[in-house]
């Protein structure tokens, strides 16, 4: 006979008086019969709508998405992370620190466009400008990196206060103590570098700790004697600088020790950076030292002379 389920779909979608069905195109063979129990059961006056919509595809584009791709390639592919009855864990989207508007606006454009340029789409708008009948007929591919892509133009927007709220909470967890002045400063230098909300801080640890270790291949190429005479010099004159530090204070500072030794700035950014850091790249550099104010840049710069001094390239 025929499967009970689909006399109960039927049922349920009577009882709790559905009026859209849609639904995956794998429906589409049982879609008839369901019309014909409607007829048969002479609710063909109430029958909802139909739609049926492509499938999501694998990142490659070959067959159907499944939580196999999320096991095998580590990206979510549900909303929340949960424990499958094998007992894998399947991370979620809310988990890995996607945005609620980044992923429905991503969700929004699997299988479906509006035809025109626009990609960013608040809810409200989605709600506006969504036709049903701008979907595709063709399957859609899931492509996690158009995800993360959504994830950094939201971020990017977020307010000030909101971004500072993300790196405290973020702070707290780590048991760091930070001003929320500090922390409005560093968010807001870091946005424009980050995907995820939790990489504000993982990036920005050096605002909080000095460097245990120097990234050697920067040691290696920019650490010559030139570049830290600079430094040194550089320290010094940060000591005998009165008043707070700002971001255009560190420049000029720097810009006259240069002329003094007739050394030229290329020459030694990196290396100032990775006395200060510890790495070779990151967000911009005097910015940066405004953060640090000029007590904590001259005693990492001396920290760094000292640990360093005996592998200067000549």
């Amino acid at each position: 006979g025929m499967p009970t389920y689909h006399l109960a779909n039927v049922v349920d979608d009577q009882l709790m008086n559905i009026t859209h069905v849609i639904r995956g195109e794998e429906w589409l063979p049982s879609a008839p019969m369901h019309v014909l129990l409607y007829q048969y059961l002479g609710w063909e006056e109430s029958m909802p709508q139909f739609a049926h919509l492509p499938l999501l595809l694998k990142p490659d584009g070959n067959g159907k998405l499944s939580k196999r791709d999320s096991l095998k390639h580590g990206f979510p592919v549900f909303p929340m992370e949960w424990t499958d009855e094998e007992g894998n864990e399947l991370p979620g989207f809310k988990e890995e620190g996607y945005l609620p508007e980044a992923f429905v606006n991503f969700l929004a454009f699997l299988g479906w466009n509006p035809g025109t340029e626009q990609e960013l789409f608040s809810k409200e708008e989605l709600v506006k400008t969504f036709k049903i009948d701008q979907i595709n007929k063709a399957g859609a591919r899931f492509d996690i990196n158009k995800a993360k892509w959504y994830n950094q133009q939201y971020l990017r927007q977020k307010s000030e206060d909101k971004l500072a709220d993300m790196l405290m909470a973020q702070l707290q967890k780590a048991g760091v103590e930070s001003s929320r002045k500090k922390a409005l400063k560093v968010s807001g230098l870091m946005r424009e570098r980050v995907t995820f909300p939790v990489e504000i801080w993982e990036n920005a640890k050096f605002f909080y700790q000095p460097p245990q270790r120097y990234d050697e291949k920067i040691v290696n190429k920019k650490w010559t004697e030139e570049a830290t005479g600079v430094l040194q010099a550089y320290a010094e004159a940060l000591r005998a600088h009165t008043g707070d530090l700002t971001a255009d204070d560190a420049k000029s500072v720097l810009e006259q020790v240069l002329e003094r030794q007739g050394v030229k700035m290329g020459r030694v950014m990196q290396a100032l950076r990775l006395a200060v850091t510890g790495e070779g790249s990151g967000p911009d550099l005097m910015p940066t030292l405004e953060i640090l104010g000029k007590e904590e840049t001259a005693s990492r710069i001396e920290n760094a002379l000292q640990k360093l001094g005996s592998q200067v390239k000549t």
